[in-house]
């Protein structure tokens, strides 16, 4: 977790990420892009307001330290303090009926009394899911959410079938937003301001036919975040890249892929070659911008 901290907090983040933190209220939450000037995701984020002045960023641990370190190099003369704020704070993960009635919308916020902080997710193949933050109290015990523990493996298979991905250390620099569907899930706000690769970002929104989207993928054997994607038309070119990928509790392993458009109009998608494994292509659980 990254924290903003600091009365230009907001329009730092505003002039750097992908979405409005200017306009962000308290009953929000954003799901925002950090891009290189080429428009190629570095980080992703779920970022919300603990008060007017402090931002909290939740990102992949393994991609924490190069991106506050990327982010810290455009300060300047902002007041802003950016700083890792994970031994402050607790995460947790929650879904099915220990996630709190927050409204129908994702992205949705809800700061309560005792100082968490809790995000509306997209659901999992119907199951409702929430984040929870809160303040690490003081001995560094806190009490997590009601419910019985969830597996580290089953949270992880949920995040897959969300169809939300997040990016990793082995797919930075891999892909524009779109090539992620976040311009259908609320990661790109094409009406603020400069940030950077914003110029390339708007240009695959306006300027042509998106050729890249993500897809929910099944599988009957593992598959690892990186990993090439064939379609049987193409042996030596892949046509996509696993983004995420995690084992199903019922067998077999799902994955968030993203690959060529045209590669999902029929025919066998298999990872690692063609052939090697084969793919098989399940609905995504939201509406593409463009399907609308």
């Amino acid at each position: 977790m990254i924290r903003a901290l600091g009365a230009d907090a907001a329009k730092f983040l505003q002039g750097q990420l992908t979405q409005d933190f200017v306009l962000l209220g308290p009953s929000e939450a954003r799901l925002a892009a950090f891009c290189s000037r080429k428009g190629r995701m570095q980080a992703s984020f779920i970022g919300f307001k603990r008060a007017p002045d402090e931002i909290l960023l939740v990102c992949s641990r393994d991609l924490l330290a190069s991106t506050l370190k990327r982010l810290s190099m455009f300060v300047m003369r902002s007041q802003v303090k950016l700083s890792d704020a994970s031994e402050m704070f607790a995460l947790w993960g929650v879904a099915g009926m220990a996630a709190p009635a927050l409204g129908d919308a994702p992205w949705t916020q809800l700061n309560t009394a005792d100082g968490r902080c809790w995000t509306r997710l997209y659901p999992a193949d119907g199951v409702a899911r929430a984040l929870c933050v809160a303040p690490i109290a003081e001995g560094g015990v806190t009490e997590p959410p009601a419910g019985a523990a969830l597996d580290v493996a089953l949270w992880q298979w949920l995040e897959v079938m969300s169809g939300v991905a997040t990016i990793t250390q082995p797919v930075v620099e891999a892909f524009v937003p779109q090539m992620l569907n976040y311009e259908s899930v609320g990661g790109v706000n094409f009406k603020k301001g400069c940030y950077p690769g914003q110029e390339v970002v708007a240009r695959s929104q306006f300027r042509g036919t998106l050729k890249r989207r993500a897809y929910r993928v099944a599988a009957s054997e593992a598959l690892t975040v990186g990993q090439d994607v064939f379609h049987h038309s193409d042996v030596d070119q892949p046509c996509g890249t696993v983004v995420v990928a995690a084992a199903s509790p019922a067998g077999g392993w799902n994955a968030i892929v993203s690959m060529q458009t045209k590669a999902a109009d029929g025919g066998q998608l298999s990872a690692g070659g063609v052939g090697v494994q084969r793919l098989t292509l399940l609905p995504l659980p939201y509406d593409l911008l463009d399907d609308i």
